[in-house]
């Protein structure tokens, strides 16, 4: 062939060619983002509102129903799902796979914010996330301090510390988790309130009109101008406790201390987190649904380090869940799988070929192909994931072929006595159809799987094109790099046989001998063979329907949830009293655990073990 005669005449050419597929696959591949799977998750936008108070009947038709129908209209949406709770309203948009997701964030925040004055007052503004309402965390920091309570590290968390989270590429929200926020507490007294004649809207309308902080204009002069600022009235509990609620009817003024009990406490005590039995505080990593579990992962673990330094004495920022681990670790384990299965090809090899020079034709085909076939990843803007290294480690047995079937036919050739040189030039010729014919078949088996429909057409089409372009690579190297190192590896001598190679071709022969008895008494026995190979397609048409079917095999990272439910009516005080954080979880019965961060939420207890 002429590709071949050109690789064989000119090797600088053929060299640098190969050298220059192998800078790119490089390249390529630190480029080449790395994740689980392929990228086949959808674009998803979730709206979540805030009623204070409102019952989830309430939030439903008060709120929920007015945002579904503001972005019902919205182009290229697949589905909307929703959710009312007490206090709480999430809408979770999900559009089709083709859709933009900023361009979808734009048009949602549109719609959203031409109804915002159509909900109630007492409603908080609807905030817009790039991710599903009930996603789950990918990553939990823990911020503890052993000189500070729940209510100061909350305060130090939300002050410093998720805005430095939320902007990080792929961040779509930050989760303060066991969150106790600073609010001033009012505990009204029903019997002080009955015999003043107050009532919880007088105490209601006071704070509203009395408790806020109004505009004061400027004062202008000829020359200068100042901006005024009125001081607030309250911001201790003492200045509360001097509200005037109401005037009596003998005159006198009522002080809401005359009423009720006034403390600065927490805003919700509801809700505690512990890890490994000490309370702290924890930030959730939330991913935006279209974003990548490690890119993520890797950047949240930088800004941690850098924030670790900064943090005031005492207080520390420790990581305890991460589900970028498994990712890591199962990806690892491809690449071990990648290197033993090159190292058991060229050991095969050798074994058959029984020469060392022979078997270091293969040996440098091979990588050159499989690390050129990132670069055709790379162009199609694919990323590294299992589905894509399984198809390296599948094409590591069809990219040899090209080049053993072009080594023999040379080595055979050579054996016969012919010159290094023209027996490479010959062997080429004569067997470059047939590799051109065979990864032709293979790429017609194998390229079609990108035309199938659904998730299941997204998840394998990375698969089917990585393993097509390494075919493809192996035959273009096939018959450029093999024939010129065949040329000038390969010498007539070789094929005198050291007494290694003698038993290796007397080991060859009698495998050819016991083949050659088995082919003459199946030969025979014709009828006995068709039988057999009968029951073998008619079993499989049996076990076939019986095999189970699942998307994805089972598998995944080794964690333990322990979900406990208290029983109804019982106050969070008397769970954290008599059973603590943990004291429903099964401490003793997981030795090899690495720790169990706990949460006591108002529903029950929530315990994890990985």
């Amino acid at each position: 062939m002429y590709l071949s005669d050109i690789a064989i005449r000119r090797p600088v050419l053929a060299t640098v060619f190969s050298l220059l597929l192998i800078v790119v696959g490089v390249i390529s591949f630190g480029r080449l983002p790395v994740r689980e799977y392929p990228d086949i998750d959808p674009p998803v936008i979730s709206v979540e509102s805030r009623y204070p108070g409102a019952a989830a009947a309430v939030v439903e038709t008060r709120v929920t129903q007015i945002v579904e129908d503001a972005i019902s209209g919205i182009e290229g949406i697949r589905s909307i799902d929703s959710m009312s709770r007490d206090g709480i309203s999430e809408v979770t948009v999900e559009f089709f796979i083709d859709r933009d997701l900023e361009a979808a964030v734009n048009d949602v925040r549109d719609r959203v914010s031409r109804i915002l004055d159509n909900l109630p007052d007492e409603a908080d503004p609807p905030e817009i996330f790039k991710v599903d309402s009930n996603s789950s965390v990918i990553m939990w920091l823990n911020l503890v301090s052993d000189r500070m309570d729940g209510l100061e590290l909350t305060d130090y968390a939300q002050r410093y510390l998720v805005d430095r989270f939320s902007v990080l590429d792929g961040v779509a929200r930050v989760w303060v988790g066991g969150a106790r926020r600073y609010a001033m507490r009012i505990w009204l007294d029903r019997q002080a309130m009955a015999a003043q004649g107050v009532t919880a809207s007088d105490v209601e309308q006071a704070l509203r009109s009395q408790n806020v902080e109004l505009p004061a204009g400027r004062v202008e002069s000829i020359r200068k101008e100042f901006t005024v600022r009125l001081n607030r009235l309250f911001n201790s509990a003492d200045d509360f406790k001097r509200l005037v609620v109401r005037q009596g009817q003998d005159g006198h003024l009522i002080r809401l201390r005359d009423i009720a009990r006034v403390e600065r406490g927490a805003e919700d005590n509801r809700s505690v987190l512990r890890g490994n039995r000490i309370p702290m505080v924890g930030l959730g990593i939330v991913r935006q649904s279209k974003a990548n579990t490690l890119d993520v992962a890797h950047a949240v673990k930088r800004e941690a380090q850098v924030v670790n330094k900064t943090l005031p004495e005492g207080m520390q920022l420790i990581q305890s869940y991460d589900t970028s681990v498994f990712i890591e670790a199962s990806i690892n384990e491809v690449y071990k799988t990648l290197a033993i299965t090159g190292i058991l090809v060229v050991a095969v090899l050798f074994l058959f070929l029984g020469s060392l020079r022979a078997t270091l034709v293969p040996a440098v085909t091979v990588p050159v192909s499989l690390i050129a076939a990132f670069g055709v990843l790379w162009m199609m803007d694919f990323s590294v994931n299992l589905l894509t290294l399984l198809a390296m480690v599948l094409a590591i047995g069809m990219v040899v072929d090209d080049a053993i079937v072009v080594l023999e036919n040379i080595f055979r050739r050579i054996q016969q006595g012919e010159p290094p040189l023209l027996a490479a030039l010959r062997g080429t010729r004569q067997v470059g159809f047939a590799v051109i014919a065979t990864t032709l078949v293979l790429v017609a088996v194998f390229l079609p799987i990108t035309f199938m429909q659904g998730n299941t057409g997204r998840l394998f089409s990375e698969f089917a094109v990585a393993l097509a372009g390494a075919v493809c690579l192996s035959s273009l190297v096939a018959l450029t790099l093999s024939p010129m190192l065949c040329s000038r590896i390969l010498r007539a001598q070789s094929t005198a046989r050291p007494s290694k190679s003698m038993r290796l071709s007397r080991l060859h022969e009698t495998a050819a001998r016991g083949y050659e008895r088995l082919l003459i008494g199946l030969m025979q026995h014709r009828w006995l063979t068709v039988a057999v190979f009968a029951v073998i397609l008619g079993s499989i048409t049996w076990l076939y329907p019986r095999i189970d079917r699942e998307y994805a095999p089972p598998g995944g990272p080794r964690r333990i949830f322990c979900h406990c439910r208290r029983s109804r009516g019982r106050g969070l005080r008397q769970v954290l009293r008599n059973d603590g954080a943990h004291g429903k979880c099964p401490d003793a019965a997981v030795p090899e655990r690495r720790g169990h961060p706990g949460a006591v939420e108002g529903a029950g207890i929530f315990c994890e073990y990985q």
